[in-house]
């Protein structure tokens, strides 16, 4: 008999069965929403704003297995928490890097949305880079170099798994942007040490900037004086911060920051942890036609968005 299913078809319903049992819907306080094994020994990743304030709450399993977990620790930056799981847990699911993504690779996003357990859809990437503002009351924070993707995403998949055609993780589900608009997480270096940082201390000391940025490409003439082919423009400055009081605009390029050549999201967002909080951070930027460079002193993050 001639296999009903195109290759498509096969890739998707593949990375299903092998996620869907180590993807798990999550209660805590009033929110819901998905969270992913990771280590054998029952620690689970998913979204800060999925476990909220919470200190504990409940996770079930596709095969009826379910019981509480504790919150290790939380992230609200990258919008990442780390909880552990107070029963037994599947194998755990093998994390991936999104370096490695391109735009238009087929990505299979797992969750529980609406509350329907063991969902899955698919898309592409449509946009790697990406900077989200979001915001809480008075406090804004901005969640760094996200992945854009038109896979179908809802109320309950924050926190699930968002997986390459191998089934590796390349990043946690964390908002719906619009229709047709999905946001996710990435799962690469610097995740993992944000990761690293909760199991460890609970917490990440990060520093804050205040600006939203997108990959750019640099002009020829500026490839040619900087050796850099890429760099980051300012899409917006949050307003008394860091950036905004060292004089940073819209528009700008930033080529360097702490002397090191900025080329993509992860090359300031790398420079934004404990060791640059309240220390001077030289930027260079273009602007106007001229190299402008200028010193921020970033802040820590708090609750408030500092």
């Amino acid at each position: 008999m001639a296999d009903p299913l195109d290759a498509y078809s096969r890739v998707v319903s593949s990375v299903a069965a092998e996620l869907l049992p180590k993807v798990a819907s999550v209660r805590a306080g009033r929110g819901s929403g998905s969270a992913v094994v990771f280590t054998a020994d029952g620690f689970l990743l998913t979204n800060a704003h999925v476990v909220g304030a919470s200190r504990a709450g409940t996770i079930a399993f596709a095969d009826g297995t379910s019981g509480g977990f504790e919150v290790v620790g939380r992230d609200p930056l990258s919008d990442l928490a780390v909880i552990r799981a107070q029963t037994v847990t599947p194998p755990p699911a093998e994390l991936g890097d999104s370096d490695g993504l391109v735009v238009g690779q087929l990505v299979v996003a797992v969750g529980n949305p609406l509350g329907l357990a063991g969902s899955v859809t698919a898309g592409v990437v449509s946009g790697l880079g990406r900077s989200l503002p979001a915001g809480a009351g008075n406090a804004t924070r901005l969640i760094e170099d996200v992945i854009q993707t038109d896979a179908a995403l809802n109320p309950g998949n924050s926190g699930g798994a968002l997986a390459d055609s191998r089934a590796r993780v390349v990043g946690i589900n964390t908002a719906v942007a619009g229709i047709g608009v999905g946001l996710a997480v990435p799962v690469n270096g610097t995740t993992r040490s944000i990761i690293a940082a909760l199991i460890r201390d609970g917490r990440v000391r990060r520093a804050f900037l205040g600006l939203v940025t997108s990959p750019a490409p640099l002009p020829e003439h500026l490839r040619r004086r900087t050796g850099q082919h890429g760099a980051l423009r300012v899409v917006e400055v949050v307003p008394g911060s860091p950036a905004g009081r060292a004089g940073l605009r819209a528009g700008d390029l930033v080529l360097s920051a702490g002397r090191a050549p900025v080329t993509d999201a992860q090359g300031l967002q790398r420079l934004m942890f404990a060791d640059a909080i309240g220390r001077p951070l030289p930027i260079t930027v273009y602007r106007n036609g001229a190299l402008v460079d200028v010193i921020a002193e970033p802040v820590e993050l708090t609750g408030s968005g500092a």
